[in-house]
């Protein structure tokens, strides 16, 4: 019974491939006589109208190939169905599927079901087709019809079954239960039986049915496997460089170490710490498998299953963390965020290194106590110093220095005449206000120079120096003036604290603008900061030639901000007229004026001009280096640069090179080596100048 129902199904193959067979009698005659297409004939359609050199069969008019392909098509759908509802319980569909449920591979079930049917029908070759199912009852009967001509080769009909998506199919879905493991991408897909239909079907339109067809039953598959595909999708893609480049494969590990190392540090802020184990594990079996390999030759065999496990686990890390626009996002806020505490910071820092600037240290105040009372109890015949003559000699060396800082001033002088080559021929000018006036001269009268000639003057004593000769004095004494520097509340939120500096209130601070009217019998004049401090002898300065400038100064072009740009306003018409953005910016703290060329060419009208110009400060801010910048314009002499060393007082970089050859340092800035803010390592210069076993000192508890 078995027998006679395989027979049947037999005779209904060759009665469906004579069916197909027949219309290329018909229309192109015997099909013996067709010769075989090549695979790539056949994939890029046979039956194209657009060109005479793309058809199967040139000897066909057009029309009759169109009818042919028409009919074919038509037919072959009515059998196809007929067939599949005749093949329903074939076994080779039983077996695939029993040895799927038995945890049988696809290729052990198959062999066995063909070793079973060899056993029980020997005399049925062409019902059984050898075993090899519908589909190779098929090709088995169009490969002899092939061979019978002569016209084909005896691995035709093998050949068609192992082009690997070459060949022309027809799917059918009742016939696929022979299941191949694709070794490419490592998933389990259904082979659609192929039928080499030797030019009679159109490629295009079965290859598309077929793909639809794969799509639908590999869906559910997808869902299920979309880590393992994506490992073996990166295999493939190793597979399909190494072609052209020999360390492919490395390339990818080294590409999966890196995200794995940067989600392993979202890790440490997060606190999975079991993802971390299990990267790091995944991380140290690849690393082992790369070793020192330069080249993908130099891996081991193991090193694509290591690749896929990374890949899966690298799927899974990505899985739980957020979308990367998400944790841009949050990373620029946090960014935008730690600006804002940054700025607010800097605004708080800076606003504090002034209040520590303008403060006095305890020790420094109760110095200036202690000084003044010990000058009112003192008796008068000893408040004058000597060598009164030569304070108007314009043959010595004439220093001016101006300041409310007892201990400052000292240092200036002490480490002037240290390095003095003759100490006798140096005179100091100081200046200090009401308020220290008697410690500054009993601190000089407890601590003689020497032969060296000392002044100390106090400034309430210039009665010509008033409100109405100075433009300065007189804005200082406005209300506007006095309400930016008491009234804090005013203070605009981004202006720089340092502009309401309390110093820029005393006249102390301009009074470099009237050093003629100050000496008016001298001729050269070096004016020092009282934040200076002498290392070599300065005499070879009287003996520079200034070629008629007025003013003699070291230039800070070697420091891009101190150029004009960045103390004037160029926004005012007045500014960028008058000057040039770009121009070589000089520091205050050591200059030598000539008083005869200041006289001549009337300097403090000039600076009595701008200063008037500046009344509601749109031209520069306070202070008196843009001043003297503007009145001093084209009239200043370049020193060299060894005279003047700046920085000492805000920098923490100045080249101790740099600082050693220096005739004259300069701690220019807020960090004074006076206060505590000061630069540890700068201080050494200054505090060398300072007798600590000083009595006043001991008292008020000044140490080094």
């Amino acid at each position: 019974m078995l027998r006679r129902r395989r027979r049947c199904r037999g005779a209904v193959l060759l009665l469906l491939l004579a069916s197909v067979l027949a219309p290329l009698v018909l229309y192109g005659g015997s099909p013996v006589s067709v010769a075989p297409l090549p695979d790539s004939t056949v994939a890029s359609g046979a039956f194209d109208p657009e060109g005479a050199s793309n058809l199967v069969w040139p000897h066909m008019a057009a029309s009759a190939v169109s009818l042919a392909k028409d009919l074919i098509i038509e037919r072959l759908g009515e059998h196809k169905n007929r067939v599949l509802s005749a093949t329903d319980g074939w076994q080779v569909v039983e077996a695939g599927s029993g040895g799927r449920a038995s945890g049988k591979s696809d290729t052990a079930a198959v062999r066995e079901e063909h070793e079973l049917r060899r056993a029980e029908e020997e005399d049925d070759p062409v019902a059984v087709g050898n075993g090899r199912g519908q589909d190779s009852v098929i090709k088995e009967v169009v490969g002899s019809q092939g061979r019978e001509d002569g016209s084909g080769e005896p691995g035709d009909s093998r050949e068609v079954g192992e082009q690997n998506g070459k060949e022309v199919g027809i799917e059918l879905p009742h016939a696929t239960g022979v299941v191949h493991k694709n070794g490419s991408d490592g998933l389990e897909m259904k082979e659609v039986s192929g039928l080499r239909a030797v030019g009679i079907l159109n490629s295009s339109s079965i290859k598309e049915s077929a793909t639809h067809s794969l799509s639908n039953k590999t869906r559910e598959q997808q869902t299920s496997a979309s880590n393992s595909n994506t490992a073996h999708h990166a295999t493939n893609s190793i597979a399909g460089q190494t072609t052209t480049s020999s360390d492919a494969t490395i390339h990818v590990i080294k590409d999966q170490l890196t995200k794995a190392k940067m989600y392993l540090g979202l890790f440490a802020s997060r606190g999975n710490h079991g993802f971390a184990r299990e990267l790091r594990a995944q991380m140290r079996d690849i690393q082992r498998a790369l070793g020192d390999a330069t080249s993908d030759r130099q891996l081991p065999q193991n090193v694509h299953s290591k690749i896929r496990a990374m890949d899966q686990t690298l799927v899974r890390v990505r899985k739980i963390h957020d979308s990367c626009s998400s944790a841009v996002n949050r990373i620029k806020t946090v960014l935008h965020s730690t600006e804002q505490q940054l700025e607010s910071n800097k605004r708080k820092a800076n606003y504090l290194a002034q209040v520590a600037a303008k403060s006095l240290p305890k020790g420094l105040h109760c110095l200036t106590l202690r000084l003044t009372n010990e000058y009112y109890f003192t008796n008068s015949k000893n408040k004058d110093f000597p060598y009164v003559e030569k304070l108007e000699d314009p043959k010595l060396y004439h220093y001016a220095l101006f300041s409310d800082n007892v201990l400052a001033a000292a240092v200036v002088v002490n480490s002037t005449l240290v390095h003095a080559k003759k100490p006798e021929n140096h005179v100091f000018h100081i200046v200090t206000d009401r308020l220290n006036y008697a410690a500054m001269k009993v601190w000089f009268l407890a601590n003689p120079l020497g032969k060296t000639a000392i002044q100390v003057q106090n400034i309430e004593e210039f009665t010509w120096l008033n409100s109405s000769y100075s433009p300065v004095l007189k804005q200082l004494e406005t209300q506007f003036m006095i309400d930016y520097y008491f009234r804090t509340g005013q203070a605009r939120h981004d202006e720089n604290p340092k502009f309401r500096n309390p110093k820029y209130l005393s006249i102390l601070n301009h009074l470099r603008f009237y050093l003629p009217e100050i000496f008016p019998k001298l001729n050269k004049v070096l004016f020092l900061d009282d934040d200076t401090v002498v290392q070599r002898d300065l005499s070879a300065l009287w003996l520079v030639d200034l070629k008629g400038k007025v003013n003699g100064a070291v230039e800070t072009c070697r420091q891009a901000f101190h150029r004009f740009d960045k103390y004037l306003n160029f926004s005012n018409p007045l500014i960028a007229k008058n000057f040039d953005p770009h121009a070589c910016g000089w520091a205050y703290g050591m200059n030598m004026f000539d008083l005869s060329e200041w006289r001549k060419q009337n300097i403090t009208e000039v600076y009595h001009t701008w200063q008037k110009l500046n009344e509601n400060r749109l031209l520069w801010k306070l202070g008196t280096l843009p001043a003297g910048l503007v009145t001093f314009w084209n009239r200043t002499f370049p020193l060299d640069h060894l005279w003047h060393q700046l920085g000492l007082g805000y920098n923490p970089n100045v080249n101790e090179k740099d600082i050693r050859r220096a005739a004259v340092i300069h701690y220019n800035g807020n960090l004074k080596p006076w206060l505590e803010i000061g630069l540890p390592k700068y201080r050494k210069y200054w505090s060398a100048h300072i007798n600590y076993d000083q009595v006043f000192l001991r008292e008020c508890n000044i140490n080094p």
